[in-house]
């Protein structure tokens, strides 16, 4: 499986189903991780710290107050859908609300990523690029030296991790299926690649940092989702198709074990979604009659 298909996979997880430690405790870590997060990329000093968290907190509060609740509706949506069998098509729909709420948050943070930008040395921007390109590098060492065997075995392996994740342990008629998804998933990791290497020979023109520079970071971003290779775009849509369809056949063939431990994931998100919406509400004085 490739790289931005993991990556796609993961946001949809991360947004309705939540991190394995709790989903409160890592959402209220937020301002503390995502500074060492940027700190993977350059080293900020201490103004440039404070500036990001300064940063964060109104990111933060809108997060809470306007994507959380939506969150909560869609989580809402699909556990009702439980009761009916699953088909490919209503899984996209899922997975299409939740894409949607990644642009939003996408848009959202990126403003105050360029902001951020702004207050870097030249030094800094140079270290940023560089480890982007050192990045790079590992991706294609460790995606494009893979032969189709190993692909395939990687896929498996994933996507059989996913499904334990949200069913529990899978029944062997379970995974024949999904060693049978796995075999029809196509390789773009190569297509992946180059227009990830292209993006970051763009990136590094925008990040001169010319006049107007920060605008033209975000019509590129904007640009950037329309001007991706079609049999490139061709073989992802298949890619997620087999997904989707792999997901709504695993949920239609869950046992009662399975279906009570899924439901209890989704039950238990939804309590941490909701705490994390009154916590917001009591920290900016809201009432039970609402701000």
């Amino acid at each position: 499986m490739s790289h931005h298909l993991k990556r796609i996979i993961v946001v949809c997880m991360l947004l309705l189903l939540g991190a394995c430690n709790g989903t409160t405790f890592v959402y209220n870590r937020l301002d503390f991780i995502l500074p060492w997060y940027v700190d993977d990329y350059t080293d900020l000093n201490g103004h440039q710290e404070i500036y990001l968290e300064e940063l964060l907190t109104p990111f933060l509060t809108w997060h809470r107050n306007q994507e959380l609740p939506d969150y909560v509706r869609i989580l809402a949506s699909f556990e009702s859908s439980l009761d009916k069998p699953q088909t490919t098509e209503s899984i996209a729909a899922v997975f299409s609300s939740m894409e949607a709420a990644w642009l939003r948050l996408e848009r959202e943070g990126l403003d105050r990523l360029l902001d951020l930008g702004a207050q870097l040395s030249d030094e800094q921007i140079a270290e940023f690029l560089e480890t982007l390109w050192e990045q790079q590098a590992e991706y294609e060492e460790e995606y494009l030296d893979r032969s189709d065997a190993r692909f395939h075995e990687e896929s498996e392996e994933n996507l059989i991790d996913n499904a334990q994740e949200y069913l529990g342990s899978l029944a062997t008629a379970q995974r024949e299926l999904v060693q049978q998804s796995s075999a029809r998933l196509l390789r773009s990791d190569r297509a992946w690649l180059q227009e990830r290497a292209a993006w970051l020979e763009q990136l590094s023109d925008l990040l001169k940092r010319e006049a107007g520079w920060q605008q033209r970071v975000i019509e590129a971003v904007a640009a950037r989702r329309g001007e991706l290779d079609p049999e490139y775009l061709r073989i992802y849509q298949h890619n997620m198709d087999v997904i989707f369809d792999l997901i709504a056949q695993l949920l239609n063939s869950r046992s009662e074990r399975q279906d009570r431990y899924l439901r209890d994931k989704l039950a238990e998100l939804r309590t941490d979604l909701e705490t994390l919406i009154a916590q917001g509400k009591q920290a900016s004085g809201c009432g039970a009659a609402g701000c």
